[in-house]
C-alpha cells in the first residue's frame, strides 16, 4: 500500500483527520462522523489497494477516536469469580447484511440504555455466503461506532470457528491448518474473542463420555495454544469451547466435566500456564435459524433452562469459567429472553431474526430478484414437499453476498427504515437481557489496549475461498 492510496481514501474524510508517520490526528469530529461511511463503502464494495487503504485508515481513525477492538476475557473471568452479578446476559450478534447500518443500530440502541457488554460476531460459514472477511466486518463496525459517536471497547468475535467433520475425516491436517489461518487472519483484523468449535468431532460411538469428548478437548486445547501464540502483546483473547453441536442432544454435566478435564490436561501440554477458556457453549434444545413450518412460521421449541443454569454454575464453580453460552436463540419467542438472565446464561448468540427483519423490509423487486437467483443457484436444496416459504427461508442467506452491492445501494429511506426496525429490536433484546447500564461493568474490568494495525496485513491478498456449506452459523 503506497502513501498515495492512503491519501486518496483520507480525502473522502474532507480533512477531518490527517495521518503522519502512521498516526491519525482527528481535526473535526463532527465532519469525521458524517463522512466515515464513505470508507466503509469502499471497504465493502471495492477491491485492491483502495479497499485495503480504507480498512487500514478506518482502523487507525477508530483508535484515535476511542473505539478500540478489545477482549471480553477479563469481564467473563470476573463473572466466573463472582465479582460481577449474574444479572445480565451478553448478546453476541451475527451481522450478516448491511453490516454498517446494522452496527449503527446496535450502537444507537446501546447508547440509549448505557450498555457496554455486547459483542459483534461472524461465523466461519457466514464469511463465505455473506462475502465478509474479518477485515471488512471490523471496518464496517468500527466505522459505525465512529458515525454514532461510540467510544470505548468494541468486542469482535469469531463465532463457530468450526472444524468440518467431513473434511477432517479426509484430510485432517489441511482442515486444521485452514482454521489456524482463519484465526491468524481474524486476530490481525481485531477479533480478540474467538469461539473454537471442534464439537463436530465428538464421537458418541465411543464407550465412555471422556473418550467421546477426547478429540474435542485435545483440539480445543491445541487451537487455544495457537491463539495464545498469535494474540497481540497485552491482549488475552477470550476463547470459548463447545461440548455439543447445536441441534443435537441436550448437554449433560458429565459431558462438560469430561471436556473440561481433558482440555485442562491437554492445554498444560500444549502451552503450560497459559489462560484457558472463558466460557463453554452447550446445547439446550435450540437450532440455528429455527425449524420452519410449511407456512413459513417458526416452530416453537422447548429450551432446557435448567441445563443452562446448572451447567453454568458447574462451569464457574468447578472450572473458573465465566459461564455457559446459548446458541441459536434469535428466533425464540420474546418471553424466553428474560429466562436467559434467570438461568444465569453468560452469553447468547443472535442472528437469524435480524436477517428476517431485513428481508421483510427489502424492496419487493429486489427481494424477487434474490429469490429468482435462489431458484437457479440453490435448486438442489429444494426437497420434495418443501413449500416456497420453507425453501426461501432456508436458502435466502445464500443471496446476501451476491447481492451485497445492491443492498448497499438501496435508497437512503429504505436503509433508514431497516435501520430503525433493527434498532427497535436490539433495544428490546438489550432490555430483556439486562445489559442496561452495563458500561460500568465493562469499565471496571476491561482496559482495551490500542493495537496498531499491521500495514502488511492490509497489503496482503484476500484469503482464498473455501467450502463452508457444512459448518454452523
Amino acid at each position: 500500500m503506497s502513501i498515495p492510496d492512503v491519501k486518496d481514501v483520507l480525502a473522502y474524510l474532507e480533512n477531518s483527520a490527517v495521518i503522519s508517520d502512521g498516526k491519525i490526528e482527528i481535526k473535526d469530529e463532527a465532519r469525521l462522523r458524517a463522512t466515515i461511511h464513505k470508507l466503509a463503502e469502499i471497504s465493502a464494495l471495492e477491491t485492491g489497494t483502495r479497499q485495503g487503504a480504507a480498512r487500514y485508515v478506518v482502523r487507525l481513525v477508530a483508535l484515535a477516536f476511542g473505539a478500540v477492538p478489545a477482549s471480553i476475557h477479563d469481564l467473563y473471568m470476573a463473572r466466573g469469580k463472582g465479582a460481577l452479578p449474574q444479572s445480565f446476559t451478553v448478546p453476541a450478534m451475527n451481522l450478516r447484511m448491511l453490516t454498517f447500518e446494522a452496527a449503527r443500530a446496535v450502537f444507537r440502541a446501546a447508547g440509549s440504555v448505557n450498555a457496554g457488554a455486547f459483542i459483534f460476531e461472524i461465523a466461519r460459514s457466514e464469511m463465505g455466503y455473506t462475502d465478509q472477511r474479518p477485515a471488512e466486518f471490523v471496518t464496517s463496525v468500527l466505522a459505525a461506532a465512529i458515525a454514532e459517536g461510540h467510544k470505548g471497547p468494541v468486542f469482535f468475535q469469531g463465532d463457530h470457528f468450526q472444524v468440518s467433520a467431513k473434511r477432517y475425516a479426509s484430510d485432517p491436517e489441511t482442515e486444521l491448518q485452514a482454521l489456524r489461518d482463519l484465526i491468524k487472519e481474524s486476530v490481525a483484523a481485531g477479533f480478540y474473542n474467538i469461539d473454537i468449535d471442534t464439537s463436530t468431532l465428538v464421537d458418541i460411538n465411543k464407550p465412555t463420555v471422556p473418550e467421546q469428548q477426547n478429540l474435542n478437548s485435545s483440539l480445543s486445547a491445541m487451537f487455544s495454544a495457537y491463539i495464545r501464540s498469535v494474540e497481540p502483546e497485552g491482549v488475552t483473547v477470550s476463547i470459548g469451547g463447545e461440548i455439543g453441536e447445536v441441534g443435537g442432544h441436550n448437554s449433560t454435566a458429565e459431558e462438560l466435566c469430561a471436556y473440561m478435564d481433558g482440555y485442562k490436561i491437554a492445554l498444560e501440554k500444549e502451552a503450560k500456564g497459559s489462560a484457558g477458556l472463558s466460557k463453554i457453549s452447550i446445547q439446550t434444545g435450540t437450532s440455528h435459524g429455527g425449524v420452519v413450518l410449511p407456512d413459513g412460521t417458526i416452530a416453537k421449541v422447548a429450551v432446557d433452562f435448567d441445563t443452562l443454569l446448572n451447567l453454568g454454575r458447574l462451569s464457574r464453580n468447578a472450572y473458573g469459567a465465566g459461564g455457559t453460552v446459548q446458541h441459536g436463540a434469535s428466533t425464540l419467542p420474546e418471553d424466553a429472553f428474560g429466562k436467559f438472565v434467570e438461568s444465569e446464561a453468560l452469553e447468547v448468540h443472535l442472528a437469524t431474526n435480524f436477517q428476517n427483519i431485513a428481508f421483510d423490509l427489502l424492496p419487493d423487486d429486489l427481494r424477487r430478484e434474490m429469490y429468482t437467483y435462489l431458484d437457479e443457484k440453490n435448486a438442489a436444496e429444494r426437497k420434495p414437499g418443501m413449500t416456497d416459504e420453507q425453501f426461501y427461508y432456508k436458502t435466502r442467506k445464500n443471496a446476501i453476498g451476491p447481492f451485497k452491492s445492491k443492498t448497499w445501494n438501496m435508497n437512503a429511506a429504505k436503509r433508514e427504515q431497516i435501520g430503525k426496525a433493527w434498532e427497535a429490536q436490539f433495544l428490546k433484546l438489550f432490555n430483556f437481557l439486562g445489559i442496561k447500564d452495563s458500561r460500568k461493568f465493562v469499565a471496571g474490568t476491561i482496559t482495551p489496549k490500542a493495537i496498531k494495525p499491521s500495514l502488511k496485513f492490509y497489503l496482503g491478498s484476500a484469503a482464498s475461498e473455501e467450502d463452508v456449506s457444512d459448518l454452523a452459523d
